[in-house]
């Protein structure tokens, strides 16, 4: 069963043509695999496993899947492009199947122009993240055409979202929120960070979770220092913080929670001071998320108010990205950005800091739509938790 409708798809392939029209370009292809699965994702609705591949969008004509053998029959049912080619260089090296139909670049330069009539210029997406012999494979095959990167150009479809890609947003942010709770409910002294990460992912899984967005981050004490630790098997200890996080998908889209929470079910004093910090940061992050703001603009407050505290040597991540097909995807609105927030966006506020020699680390995040009234929080329980600042 595909997780992308069809009108969707139309809609995707119709603005890289887009594309191809204001570039001159004859076709476009765009590389992923399931470490860089987005852009794929963004005109499938798939992924292949262990095989890489790439989506061909020519200027005129049906689309193609080019991948690997083993994935092909997965393609066929889940993919929304099911016409597909098989070639070595997205397969498993060294696997061998003598029932599949394998080509080449050649061959399929050679297919295409008697489609297109001629291939003159090609746009590449994701060249910066393909294995070298994918990208020989691909301007060995393609003799005499010119190769632009178009990688760029076809991230912007990505920044604002369709009401659809925002309600399965919205969707996982729910799934979220009971992540967080079944996350919290077992987190005790002696419970393993493994066991605190199995209840999140029971939680989501159950409710119908497509995957999730990242490995459960679960890191107590020092460990939170890891800055994205996931769990182990340490035991929690009484007296200690851990750091949670968890982002659950719903047909391919990520919620997210974010939370550093007491193992003994209280806080302490100095732990209190630690999550006031971060929930000052959090609220004037907030109050920056504006349309028309630029990135720049909207880190500012908070590096500031961390700068006075002296934490600005703890400031690892940015304050302020976005989400959608993968946790935190660009736009990142850091504190040299210049992208300007939009409504349209779904963003998180994600404060952290790392390395202190008394709180370790910490971080809290949670998400919000852009509209055109400013940001509307996609899970109003963990925008109530992060804006507290009476506890």
């Amino acid at each position: 069963m595909g997780y992308l409708p069809e009108s969707e798809c139309k809609l995707r392939l119709e603005s890289v043509r887009g594309i191809l029209a204001k570039k001159s370009l004859d076709l476009a292809l765009v590389y992923y695999d399931e470490f860089n699965i987005g852009n794929g994702w963004y005109l499938t609705g798939w992924c292949p496993q262990f095989e890489s591949g790439a989506v061909l969008v020519p200027r005129v004509g049906a689309p193609l899947l080019l991948g690997g053998p083993e994935s092909e029959p997965f393609a066929k049912q889940d993919s929304a492009i099911k016409e597909t080619r098989n070639f070595p260089v997205f397969m498993v090296p060294d696997e061998e199947y003598p029932a599949a139909t394998i080509i080449d670049f050649p061959h399929l330069f050679e297919e295409l122009k008697v489609s297109l009539g001629t291939v003159r210029r090609i746009g590449l997406v994701g060249a910066d993240r393909m294995p070298y012999g994918c990208y020989k494979g691909i301007v060995d095959g393609f003799t005499g055409v010119e190769i632009v990167d178009i990688t760029d150009d076809f991230l912007r479809l990505r920044y604002q979202k369709s009401d659809w890609e925002l309600e399965q947003i919205a969707a996982a942010f729910k799934l979220a929120d009971y992540c967080y709770d079944a996350m919290k409910s077992v987190i005790a002294p002696g419970v393993s960070e493994i066991e605190v990460a199995a209840a999140g992912e029971y939680a989501a899984r159950s409710r119908g979770a497509t995957g999730f967005g990242f490995s459960a981050i679960v890191g107590s004490g020092s460990r939170a220092n890891a800055v994205v630790p996931t769990a182990s098997s340490k035991k929690l200890v009484s007296g200690e913080t851990v750091m949670i996080g968890l982002a659950p998908k719903v047909n391919g889209y990520a919620g997210v929670i974010g939370d550093q929470l007491p193992v003994s079910g209280e806080y302490t004093a100095a732990q209190k001071e630690c999550l006031k910090y971060l929930r000052e940061a959090f609220v004037l992050t907030k109050a920056m998320l504006v349309p028309g703001k630029s990135g720049r603009e909207i880190d500012a407050p908070a590096r500031a108010y961390f700068d006075k505290l002296g934490f600005a040597k703890y400031l690892v991540c940015p304050f302020v990205h976005t989400i959608g097909l993968l946790e935190a995807e660009a736009p990142f609105f850091g504190p040299n950005s210049d992208d300007i927030l939009r409504p349209g966006m779904a963003i998180c506020v994600d404060i952290s800091f790392f390395g202190h020699p008394q709180f370790h680390g910490a971080r809290i995040e949670t998400g919000y739509r852009i509209t055109e009234k400013g940001a509307v929080p996609f899970s109003t329980k963990m925008d109530a938790l992060h804006t507290n600042l009476k506890f």
